[in-house]
């Protein structure tokens, strides 16, 4: 581990321990790598997404400051509910563009009108996507933090491995596997063979 890696654990535990400045602390030391998964996150959303790898980050801080009573373990635990929070935000913003697409709060267009715009699927997938990983929470609670890590973290095999405490191998193992499962949760058909990485 090194000396930032360790400074960050402490600094988690300090702040599990009710230190209110650890958190104060934190932040510069994880902002960067919080900007990465927010980054990568938006990568995967539309191109014309609203939400900013700023505002991402800051919504994400928010929901990260409210978690009063997390035991932090250590730096891969802390990027892990990171990536939590980074999920919620999305989702909760694909939930409102969609009410809006449902005519919630949406204007009035003739059926002439309608037919030139263009749908965007995006909002759908994520919240599909949502819908299924919170299934597989039901059965497999380990495979649905691991697709949290992984796909909404942005998360390598190593890292995820480190927070879940589980070895490389077995979190290769278990990507697969539940990459396959949501895919044919989603799509109601195999997943196309793929790398594993």
């Amino acid at each position: 581990m090194t000396d930032s890696q360790h400074e960050v654990t402490q600094l988690l535990l300090d702040w599990s321990d009710g230190d209110g400045q650890a958190f104060d602390k934190l932040l510069p030391l994880v902002y960067d790598e919080l900007r990465y998964l927010a980054g990568a996150y938006l990568n995967r959303e539309r191109a014309d997404h609203t939400l900013q790898t700023t505002a991402l980050v800051h919504e994400a801080y928010l929901k990260l400051v409210d978690q009063r009573s997390v035991n932090w373990q250590n730096r891969g635990h802390f990027f892990a509910i990171a990536a939590q929070a980074m999920r919620r935000v999305l989702l909760d913003s694909a939930r409102r563009r969609s009410a809006v697409k449902r005519g919630s709060g949406g204007q009035k267009l003739s059926l002439d009108d309608a037919a030139t715009v263009s749908i965007e699927t995006s909002d759908e997938n994520l919240i599909a996507l949502d819908k299924a990983l919170n299934e597989l929470a039901t059965f497999d609670p380990q495979q649905s933090r691991l697709i949290e890590m992984r796909y909404f973290g942005g998360m390598t095999i190593e890292e995820t491995a480190e927070a879940l405490g589980l070895s490389p191998a077995t979190v290769k193992r278990e990507w697969a596997l539940a990459r396959a499962w949501l895919y044919k949760s989603i799509t109601g058909t195999d997943e196309p063979d793929e790398p594993n990485e």
